[in-house]
C-alpha cells in the first residue's frame, strides 16, 4: 500500500510545465469539453447529490447551490467564481492536475481553491487515481460556500506554507486528509459527511457511516497530527468534529509547529493505534 505522500506533489516547487502559468494555473477552455465531458458530470452529479442528502453536512447541502449555473454540465469556472466570491470571497482556479505542496497552500492561503480542468472518463465513475474535476468541484466547492469552512481552508493554507518551512508538512498532511478529505461531523445527533474525499466517493459515503469496520473517535489535534493514512484503500480511521468554528479554533488557538516539533519525539502511529475517544452516535442503516 502507498503511504504517507505529500497530498499534492513534491515539496519545492519546480518549473511549471509548458504553457503553464507561473502560479502553476491554466484556463478552463470550458467550450472545449465534450458531450461526454458533461455527460459524466451530470451522471456524477446526479447520484451523488441523491445518495448523500442527508448524510452530508447541513452546509454542504446549502452549498451546492453555487454549483447550479446558468450553462448545463460542467460549472464554468469563471461564473461558479463570481458565484463563489460573493459569499466567502473565493474563486476557482484552473490547474493541470496535482501541484507542488507550496504552490497548493499559496492559493488556499489567498483565497483560490486549485480545481483540475480533467474530467474522468465515462468507464472511470466509480474510481480515479488522481483528483479530478468533479472531485474538486463536487468535493470542495459547496463547503467553500460556508464562511467557517472558508476560513478554515485559508488558514491551512498558512499553516500549510509554515509547515513546509520548517520541515513539518508531513504532519500538516494529515490534518488535511482527516479534516477536509475524509472528516466527520457530528450534526443533530447523526453522524454525517463534510471530507470531499468522501462527498465524491460513491462507495466511502456507505462505508464511513454503516461500516463497524473503521474506527470513529472525536477530533484530537496531537492524534490526528500523529496518525500515518492510506491513500489506497477505505480510511481504517475516521476523526469527528462538532462544529467547523471548532476546528478554525484548534488550528488558530494552539501553537501548530510546536505541537509539531513536540510530537517529533513520539513514534508515529498506525491508524488501529492511535488512542483516542470514540464517537457514541448509532451507525447509520
Amino acid at each position: 500500500m502507498n503511504q504517507e505522500h505529500h497530498l499534492h506533489g513534491a515539496l519545492a516547487s519546480p518549473s511549471p510545465p509548458p504553457g503553464v502559468a507561473d502560479d502553476w494555473t491554466v484556463p478552463q477552455h470550458w467550450d472545449e469539453l465534450t458531450a461526454g465531458d458533461h455527460w459524466v458530470w451530470d451522471t456524477l452529479f446526479a447520484r451523488q447529490q441523491s445518495l448523500l442528502h442527508g448524510r452530508a453536512v447541513s452546509a454542504f447541502e446549502r452549498g451546492l447551490d453555487v454549483l447550479h449555473l446558468s450553462r448545463p454540465g460542467v460549472p464554468n469556472f469563471d461564473e461558479l467564481s463570481e458565484k463563489l466570491h460573493t459569499r466567502t470571497g473565493w474563486q476557482v482556479v484552473g490547474v493541470p492536475g496535482i501541484v507542488p505542496d507550496d504552490v497548493f497552500f499559496r492559493h488556499l492561503s489567498q483565497k483560490r481553491f486549485p480545481a483540475a480542468v480533467f474530467i474522468r472518463a465515462a468507464d472511470q465513475l466509480d474510481y480515479l487515481e488522481e483528483p479530478d474535476m468533479f472531485h474538486d468541484l463536487f468535493g470542495h466547492v459547496p463547503l467553500l460556500a460556508d464562511p467557517a469552512v472558508a476560513d478554515v481552508m485559508q488558514a491551512l493554507g498558512h499553516l500549510g506554507l509554515e509547515a513546509i518551512a520548517n520541515g513539518s508538512l508531513h504532519r500538516l498532511s494529515r490534518l488535511y486528509w482527516y479534516s477536509v478529505e475524509f472528516g466527520l461531523a457530528c450534526e443533530d445527533s447523526q453522524l454525517r459527511i463534510y471530507g470531499a474525499g468522501i462527498l465524491s466517493s460513491f462507495s466511502e459515503v456507505h462505508y464511513s457511516l454503516e461500516s463497524p469496520k473503521p474506527r470513529r473517535l472525536n477530533f484530537d489535534l496531537k492524534s490526528v497530527l500523529r496518525a500515518r493514512y492510506d491513500i489506497d484503500a477505505f480510511q481504517q480511521l475516521y476523526f469527528v468534529i462538532d462544529r467547523f468554528e471548532d476546528l478554525l479554533t484548534m488550528m488558530q488557538g494552539q501553537d501548530v509547529p510546536a505541537i509539531c516539533r513536540e510530537l517529533d519525539e513520539l513514534e508515529d502511529l498506525d491508524p488501529s493505534n492511535v488512542e483516542g475517544t470514540p464517537v457514541s452516535l448509532p451507525l447509520r442503516r
